[in-house]
């Protein structure tokens, strides 16, 4: 079973496509054939040793993905060999084989690809999680959305316009412009630096935003309060590699908000899972959620996958493909 290991922590370069001894499932767990990772900003901190994230040595990379059930534990209920499972994570799952919790198991309609659901869940339970719990978005409000080109900002973007809301959404170069402004934003900013509120202030009439959804770090943090209006909420959400010095509250104006939302928090439970789940399927067959997938790569080029991703070079979700050989890399 072959699987991306890494023995120490740093660059793309510590990555290693690695044969590993097959597992079997425990009572609870079952055994999945991965047929699509998703590759996340998470798994990069991991990579470097994010305090935060998993530091245990050695360890496989990956934690979302999508594939099919192979063999199931004996006290497992509700699954059965042959079923098609997603989930947003699972530690390993840059692998050809992963051991999962069952409960950490989403059932995949027939409706709904392995890739398209690789692509989703993890960056779409994300922004399920800032429009209806973060902010709960409503009919005629405005939000800021940092890095709109990437997989949870155009997942974001479609689903504030779906609730009602309009975007301006942020990109980092004008080649960008055009997919995000396909994915319903109003107007789009394009700003490598964080002197992108006055842009923000000139859309809304001098009112600011009623929510920014800033992934972005440090850089873009002041930038983003300038852009709220009183009593606006900035969702800081995911930030892992450039980490924002201590603040005094005092200095936060407007009486605005500022919170750091966890995805976990929003599918605490599997009832919660499985419906927040069930809705981002039912968006994709429905037609009104479109999952944009900007690479694929073998385990192989799973190092290139990494590099790609940090450059910001690319627009979409990238995917790993565990059981593809031919060690090329397709864009979409």
């Amino acid at each position: 079973m072959r699987a991306i290991v890494i023995d120490e922590h740093g660059g793309a370069n510590v990555l290693r496509l690695r044969t590993l001894p097959a597992r079997k499932p425990g009572p609870d767990q079952v055994l999945v054939d991965v047929v699509a990772a998703g590759v996340n900003y998470m798994d990069v901190g991991t990579r470097e040793g994010y305090a935060r994230g998993n530091t245990t040595l050695p360890l496989t990379l990956g934690v979302e993905g999508a594939g099919t059930i192979v063999a199931m534990g004996s006290e497992v209920d509700g699954l059965n060999v042959g079923d098609r499972v997603a989930w947003y994570f699972v530690w390993g799952s840059y692998a050809e084989q992963i051991v999962a919790p069952a409960s950490a198991l989403v059932p995949l309609p027939d409706e709904i690809g392995f890739e398209t659901a690789a692509a989703l869940m993890m960056q779409g339970l994300t922004a399920s999680h800032l429009v209806f719990e973060t902010y709960a978005m409503r009919p005629g409000h405005t939000a800021l959305v940092h890095s709109a080109a990437g997989g949870v900002g155009l997942l974001l973007t479609q689903m504030i316009k779906q609730l009602g809301g309009k975007v301006i959404g942020r990109v980092s170069s004008p080649d960008k412009v055009e997919v995000v402004q396909s994915a319903g934003a109003d107007a789009v900013i394009t700003s490598t630096t964080h002197e992108f509120a006055d842009d923000v202030l000139l859309l809304t009439a001098g009112d600011g935003v009623q929510v920014v959804y800033d992934g972005s770090g440090a850089d873009t943090f002041w930038g983003s309060v300038a852009a709220l209006g009183y009593h606006g909420v900035l969702a800081y959400y995911g930030p892992l590699f450039n980490p924002l010095n201590p603040i005094d509250l005092t200095d936060l104006p407007k009486s605005i908000h500022v919170t750091y939302p966890i995805v976990m928090h929003h599918v605490r439970t599997r009832t919660a899972l499985l419906k927040r789940s069930a809705q981002l399927f039912d968006w994709v067959r429905n037609g009104k959620l479109k999952v944009r997938i900007g690479g694929r790569y073998t385990l192989a080029d799973a190092a290139r996958a990494h590099q790609d991703l940090q450059s910001r070079r690319t627009v979409g979700k990238l995917l790993l493909l565990p059981h593809a050989r031919e060690g090329r890399q397709e864009t979409a």
